[in-house]
């Protein structure tokens, strides 16, 4: 009968063989990101809650759920491992929501171009067909050089891949001819 000892130990191997995989997998994804032509779909970092309370404006940060100081590291820890490894950003695009814009304007990377094609469509907010058709249409038209940046809402991202993501997180795709292939996932966690 398996120890308490051997459990452990086998549980241990197990994470570490996951840690491994995640490891090689961000290794393969930064070093494409290097190379540049790709496109990086970045949720917004930490910022408690879900949705956006009554009375949200679009134009008004105070009604609108906002970065943590969490997040606020988050979006500062991301750019700048996007710097340490000096991967070309040509070109950074937000959702128009404080959160999103905060993220990347914290990131510091360049320019942030505010952009209806990434606004959250959760709960009705935007039209989610046209929302995602503009924005598959962005990432398929993407050539480079360099890798574009895009940072919007979990919805949208679940809406092109598939899969959610965590705050911060990064679904890095390579553009294909009318649509994309994931390449990989990035996480401050993860790297």
């Amino acid at each position: 009968m398996p120890t308490l000892r051997h459990f452990t130990l086998t549980l241990l191997l197990a994470v570490l063989s996951v840690f491994s995989v995640t490891t090689q997998a961000n290794d393969a994804t930064w070093q494409a990101l290097k190379e540049g032509g790709l496109v990086i779909l970045m949720r917004h970092s930490l910022a408690p809650g879900i949705g956006d309370p009554p009375g949200f404006e679009l134009s008004k940060c105070d009604t609108q759920r906002n970065l943590s100081a969490q997040g606020r590291a988050q979006a500062q820890a991301a750019g700048r491992a996007l710097r340490e490894r000096a991967i070309p950003i040509a070109a950074v695009y937000s959702s128009r929501w404080c959160r999103a814009l905060d993220t990347a304007e914290l990131m510091a990377l360049g320019s942030v171009e505010p952009a209806p094609w990434l606004d959250s469509f959760f709960r009705g907010r935007g039209d989610q067909a046209s929302i995602t058709q503009t924005a598959q249409e962005q990432i398929a038209a993407w050539q480079g050089p360099g890798n574009l940046l895009l940072v919007t809402h979990q919805v949208n991202i679940t809406a092109l891949v598939g899969s959610g993501v965590g705050s911060g997180e990064m679904i890095v795709v390579r553009p294909a001819e009318d649509s994309f292939q994931v390449v990989g996932r990035l996480s401050l966690s993860g790297q």
